[in-house]
């Protein structure tokens, strides 16, 4: 019996010197490292960092994106029905996991409004607001009270399965369908989502006590309730959040007026708090006036503690909610930034970023957390560089957590509450778009509306789904009433060929551009309008011949499922004048099985009609196709150019009256 000899990897290279067999592992090791620096776009950046060009800009952008982390911290994790300081932990991992992970380099992920108003159905759905559960039942957890720990157990399981469903779309490769998120559904929903966070604040802002109130039309309701109970208003918090809007605003557009002039940023939003905390302890606004503040803040982080799986069942629809919507958001605003400051980011490798940000957050008790708009615009005005400005706030927010716990106690609600209203400025300002989409196109201004309207109703993830499946719909019915074919004339250099072919038998000839793919939503309609092409424009070329005039204008009768009817309904007798019908494939660069037959159908019946059918500038696999559908092989059918096709077939009748000429 023979054996086969084993397989040895060579040891010595061309010239037959021998290899070291600690280089034999190279290739596999550089595999490593290419994935590596492809999956850890931090082993890219981190490398060719420039310490005296991009340190300076980082540390001034983390720093004041650090303020800006806190105060929305704490008010979207309030927004989120959970204890404020759960906001803070939102803001102190998912940035350090997203730098690792992620290519945007203006992308600061934490806490956001939309996601925490997510977040937010489930928790007050799970765990309600009951008597069973007082703020003395302390735990031994961070001081908090069994009630609230319950709570975040539920936020923290919707960020846990939030996450786990965006690393699965990254192993599904789910990147590559952001093509189904265009501008303006991603725009109308961000504006429906600012609308419904304003909205959110509004007892806050009003200092009103309001029960949660949520489902469809939910945002109307809460207008409503306001509206009911408009004498309830605190003035000092109304005349409190009214002075904070005006003055972050004041400051906000001073700051982008004079940026070119200034080097550092005014943390307006950091003077605010302060000033406004110092102002309610000094004047115990929570005593005398019934102020709502912050209160308790817990100091440390604590060990990691798995999220609460029992509930993962129950929160199924919150966490899609979370991960799609959130990824939206995100991918929206770090292409924005690739594209302005010339950079590249990879669409699946976001779904990654995001997800382990997500998954690894909801072990530290961390609620659902994004990017947002506010801490990208931040980012470009301070002119920040990479991820590191996103690390620095990160370790601010770790001194803030063990430090400032005491001062964040007398905080205003109302100021947090416009803090975040003002951070919303620009989604809120998306409305502008609506007179670009008008003058470009009509169809995109009726996306966004209705989108808006949607996801006002409803909730963001419903707008999120409406808007893409409308846009599908409006693109297929757009796309089976677009013009499939275009009627074309010959170029000047064929005029010769066309006098000489007006000289031959043939009585009509037509060029039809193919300008669409050609499959199952199109099909139908691509015959039909080659059925009437023939009442629309007369032949390219025309015999004058007054015995072939009943012949005229029959190149391409109706045709109902492959019969043809009218009063030329018969078929012309073999001697009759004929008939070219050249088809230019060169826009066919898509095709299905539905589309190759509706090709063929249209073959043979014309062949049958005494028309000449030709294929110009098709590619191999049309070729193939069509010939494997029922045209042969030894057909004269296909044609480099239109030229060739029809020097060919003069030629071709030349050689058939040289033969008849011959025989008699």
């Amino acid at each position: 019996m023979n054996r086969k000899k084993p397989v040895h990897f060579p040891t010595s290279d061309s010239a037959g010197r021998k290899r070291a067999p600690e280089k034999m592992g190279e290739g596999c090791w550089q595999h490593v490292r290419r994935w590596g620096r492809w999956r850890l776009p931090v082993l890219h950046w981190v490398p060719s960092y420039d310490l005296k060009a991009d340190l300076l800009p980082d540390a001034v952008a983390g720093t004041m994106l650090a303020v800006q982390q806190v105060a929305q911290g704490l008010a979207f994790a309030v927004l989120s029905s959970v204890h404020p300081v759960f906001g803070l932990y939102g803001a102190l991992f998912p940035p350090i996991i997203y730098a690792i992970f992620g290519m945007g380099r203006h992308v600061a992920t934490g806490a956001f409004g939309l996601t925490s108003l997510i977040s937010a159905g489930a928790v007050e759905r799970l765990v309600p607001p009951i008597n069973n559960f007082t703020t003395n039942n302390n735990s031994s957890f961070l001081g908090l009270s069994d009630f609230e720990m319950q709570r975040i157990g539920v936020a923290a399981a919707v960020t846990f399965l939030g996450g786990i469903i965006q690393v699965a779309l990254f192993v599904l490769n789910a990147g590559s369908t952001t093509f189904l998120l265009p501008e303006p559904v991603l725009s109308s929903m961000t504006t429906g989502a600012a609308t419904h966070v304003v909205t959110s604040q509004v007892k806050y802002l009003l200092g009103i006590k309001m029960p949660y109130i949520s489902g469809p039309l939910g945002m109307f309701y809460i207008y409503a309730y306001a509206f009911n109970n408009i004498r309830s208003v605190q003035l000092e918090a109304l005349l409190l959040s009214l002075l904070s809007i005006v003055v972050l605003v004041v400051v906000k557009q001073l700051n982008e007026q004079f940026k070119e002039k200034i080097k550092v940023v005014l943390p307006v939003e950091l003077l605010l708090m302060i000033a406004t905390a110092v102002a309610c302890y000094c004047v115990d606004m929570e005593g005398t006036y019934g102020l709502k503040v912050v209160g308790h803040i817990p100091k440390g982080i604590p060990p990691p503690q798995a999220p609460p799986m029992n509930v993962l069942a129950d929160v199924i629809v919150e966490g899609f909610g979370v991960a799609l919507v959130g990824y939206a958001i995100s991918i929206m605003l770090a292409q924005d930034s690739a594209k302005k400051f010339n950079y590249y980011v990879n669409d699946n490798q976001e779904f990654l970023a995001h997800g382990l940000s997500n998954v690894v957050a909801s072990f530290f008790f961390c609620i659902p957390n994004s990017a947002a708009m506010a801490r990208t615009g931040l980012l470009y005005s301070c002119r920040a560089k990479t991820q590191v400005a996103c690390l620095i706030s990160s370790g601010f927010i770790l001194v803030v957590i063990y430090t400032m716990g005491s001062l964040l106690y007398w905080l205003p609600m109302c100021v947090l509450a416009s803090i975040i209203v003002t951070g919303l400025k620009g989604m809120l300002l998306q409305f502008r778009h609506l007179r670009k989409y008008w003058n470009v196109d009509k169809i995109d201004w009726v996306i966004w509306v209705l989108t808006y309207v949607v996801t006002i109703s409803f909730a963001a993830n419903v707008g999120l789904f409406f808007g893409v499946v409308f846009n599908i719909a409006m693109g297929i019915v757009r796309l089976t009433r677009a013009k499939t074919l275009n009627l074309i004339n010959m170029k000047e250099e064929n005029c010769k060929l066309i006098e000489d072919v007006q000289h031959d038998s043939f009585q009509k000839m037509k060029i039809v551009s193919i300008t669409t793919p050609l499959f199952f939503m199109n099909a139908k309609k691509f015959k039909a309008d080659v059925l009437k092409i023939n009442t629309r424009s007369p032949a390219v070329v025309q015999l004058s011949d007054d015995n072939n005039k009943s012949e005229e204008n029959i190149l391409l009768n109706p045709v109902s499922s492959g019969v043809f009817t009218g009063e030329h309904s018969h078929s012309p007798p073999p001697s009759a004048t004929r008939s070219i019908l050249i088809f230019d494939c060169s826009g066919l660069t898509f095709f299905d099985y539905t589309g190759v037959s509706i090709l063929v159908q249209i073959y043979m019946d014309f062949k049958n009609r005494n028309v000449d059918v030709l294929f110009v500038h098709c590619l191999s696999s049309l070729i193939k196709a069509l010939q494997c559908s029922g045209l042969k092989h030894e057909d004269p059918v296909f044609f480099d150019s239109v030229s060739v096709a029809i020097e060919t077939l003069r030629l071709s009748k030349a050689c058939g009256k040289l033969n008849e000429q011959s025989e008699v």
